[in-house]
């Protein structure tokens, strides 16, 4: 049931930038503030480890600031946020090994030979470039697009570019296991 209800509380923050788009046409901006807020604290009291902590933390003082300030501009600030809570995720895990992808990738082999700890310690530097890129582009959309610009970009162009590094990545690590002996 937890996984369940926390499957649904990504699968809505994922759905944000058309929320807003189809929001904004109903609600004012603090309700659909008010409504981020509420999800972003129900995700942090299904965080038991405490792992998404920092992050939520800080999307939730968002939440709350957009809730104060009630404008829609302050909306388009949160995919900024997202990718630079993940930009700093990730490169923080450069500096204190091992990396983000190192761990993950330990989840599925757990003696991960030295190349491996190389390749996914390049992998993690290019997701930080990506979050670098990304962010910047959402950063671009949020201060100087119409509303459709921005939700087009941050609600799919974003995530098929996310997809896409994921996919190429795949299969570059597919080839590359295959040429190992």
């Amino acid at each position: 049931m937890r996984r369940t209800l926390i499957a649904v509380l990504v699968g809505a923050t994922l759905a944000y930038p058309p929320a807003v788009y189809f929001g904004l046409r109903h609600l004012p901006p603090q309700a659909l503030a008010a409504a981020l807020a509420a999800l972003i604290g129900l995700r942090l009291l299904l965080d038991r480890r405490g792992h998404w902590l920092p992050v939520g933390a800080a999307l939730l003082v968002f939440s709350l600031v957009a809730v104060l300030r009630g404008d829609a501009v302050t909306l388009r600030f949160y995919p900024v946020l997202v990718n630079l809570a993940m930009l700093v995720l990730f490169a923080a895990s450069l500096y204190r090994p091992p990396s983000l992808i190192e761990r993950l990738a330990r989840l599925r082999e757990p003696d991960l030979p030295p190349e491996g700890v190389r390749y996914t310690r390049r992998v993690t530097q290019l997701w930080c470039l990506f979050f670098v890129l990304n962010g910047s582009v959402a950063l671009y959309t949020a201060l100087f697009t119409s509303l459709a610009t921005w939700t087009l970009y941050n609600g799919f162009i974003a995530y098929l570019l996310m997809g896409t590094l994921f996919a190429v990545e795949l299969l570059c690590r597919t080839h590359l296991r295959k040429r190992q002996p």
